[in-house]
């Protein structure tokens, strides 16, 4: 059972919302519901200590999924998965690039719904523990600790230049947001710095290199083409 585990779905269709509620009440799971974008976010805000998963809605009125996915992704890494009754590939391009951890095309069987879910938890259980103190610990051995500004792969320390460990825990600290080069040079840099993007790419290029000497076996920062890099 899960008993310990609250899901957030959000649909502006009230059949949907129920059909879903009845799925996942079965499967022991903790139930809340919102009708809209603004909803849910009210809702996350009050609650994001106690939600475990967002079913999230694309066709909405007012602000669709993809938006509120990319607000939901600016404080909280929460796993989202996306429905949506569209299949275009490009749809669920979209959807993973705002920052959904999975998608899944309407209509579904209840089965693969719930496979998912329990695929996105244990995901969220065993990928990442963030500490009160910042510090992320990542199950592949990559460690960054952040009162400290230290980066560790399987215990061996990782010497990164200032701005290239500000720019590692940027992105590590939310995975599968997609930061485009301008949104990394005004956060690591600052608003004043004048520079090209490629100072972006250079920084990500050492860092990439000095993690996989240390031993990292999977590439960590993945190129957005066209846009910029996020964490996986």
């Amino acid at each position: 059972m899960n008993s310990d585990k609250t899901i957030l779905i959000v649909d502006d269709e009230w059949n949907m919302r129920n059909l879903l509620t009845i799925y996942l009440q079965a499967e022991g799971f903790r139930t809340v519901e919102a009708s809209d974008g603004q909803e849910a976010l009210a809702t996350l805000a009050d609650q994001k200590d106690q939600t475990d998963l967002v079913i999230l809605d694309i066709m909405m009125p007012l602000q669709d999924g993809f938006e509120i996915c990319q607000r939901i992704r600016e404080y909280s890494n929460i796993p989202i998965l996306m429905l949506s009754a569209r299949k275009e590939l490009h749809d669920r391009v979209e959807g993973l690039n705002r920052g959904a951890d999975d998608y899944l095309t309407k209509p579904f069987e209840s089965e693969e719904l719930i496979a998912r879910i329990h695929a996105l938890l244990r995901r969220a259980n065993n990928q990442i523990e963030e500490g009160k103190d910042g510090n992320l610990l990542f199950s592949d051995g990559l460690q960054i600790y952040y009162e400290k500004r230290q980066v560790y792969v399987n215990n061996e320390l990782v010497e990164l230049t200032a701005k290239e460990f500000d720019l590692l825990y940027k992105l590590a600290a939310s995975p599968k947001r997609v930061f485009t080069r301008e949104d990394l040079l005004r956060l690591i840099w600052g608003e004043e710095y004048v520079g090209a993007r490629r100072t972006v790419d250079s920084h990500i290029k050492n860092i990439r290199s000095k993690l996989e000497g240390a031993g990292l076996t999977q590439n960590r920062i993945a190129t957005v083409w066209s846009v910029g890099y996020k964490f996986i």
